[in-house]
This record gives structure tokens, sequence and C-alpha cells, in this order.
């Protein structure tokens, strides 16, 4: 099965709340799905697929230490793609914190704000190939 898009650029949803990209705040008792997926594509453009992001937000939000993972880590996996996950157009960057998702032609990806150039350049069509997705609205109409 694949989990990845390919030049592909996921815009915000069209409720979203806020008009610039803002980092997701954490828990007081640790960090959310969205912080977490927020360090992880911050920290490291183009450097994740939508699957190996999914996966590493999974356990570092399970807090699944090292010595597990070396252990079971196939196993872990496995288990984890065997429910259906939800794609990025569901992940909150988009919905709810202001974050447009570049997928490049590897499938590799990286955050862009809504506020930016580059963002306008995508969803103006500016950057070629590069087909629109919109994130998941919050609420039905």
């Amino acid at each position: 099965m694949n989990w990845n898009y390919y030049d592909t650029f996921i815009t915000v949803a069209a409720d979203c709340p806020v008009e610039t990209g803002t980092q997701p705040p954490d828990k007081k008792d640790g960090k959310t799905k969205p912080s977490i997926e927020f360090e992880i594509i911050t920290n490291n453009p183009y450097a994740y697929t939508q699957e190996e992001l999914l996966y590493e937000v999974h356990i570092r939000h399970k807090n699944i230490p090292e010595t597990e993972l070396a252990e079971r880590g196939n196993q872990i996996r496995d288990e984890f793609f065997r429910k259906p996950q939800p794609c990025l157009r569901a992940s909150m960057l988009p919905k709810k914190y202001g974050w447009g998702i570049h997928f490049n032609a590897k499938g590799q990806i990286a955050i862009v704000p809504v506020e930016s150039p580059d963002y306008r350049r995508f969803v103006e069509g500016a950057n070629g190939k590069v087909k629109l997705l919109a994130a998941m609205r919050n609420k039905k109409k």
C-alpha cells in the first residue's frame, strides 16, 4: 500500500482559523501530535515521506523506547499500518495552524506558511506540475 503523495501541495483548510503559520502548542504533560509533526518537518524538511512521518509521530507520541524499537520495530510498524491512518490532509497543521504541506517528486515533505510568497506560488500554479489538494475542513458545511 502506498501512503505517500508526490508533486502535491496540500493547501490550508477553507475554514482554517489562522492567517499565518503558527507553531502548534504542547500540552502540560507532553507534546501533541501536531507539535510532533511540526518539529519533525521543520527540523528535517524534505527528509520524510508521509508514511515515514506518520510512523515517526506515532512512536514519539507513544514514547516507544529505542530498546523496544530495536527488538520489535517491524512488528510495531506492521501493527500501526494494519489500521487505516489519516493522510496529512487531515493533519492539524493545514486544518488549524496555517501550514501548507508540499510533497516533492520523491514524496518528501516540507511545510509552507500560508502567508508566504512560496505558498502563494504553489496555489497560483507557478511551481509547474504540482497538484493541489485542500486540507479537510474542520467543520462540515
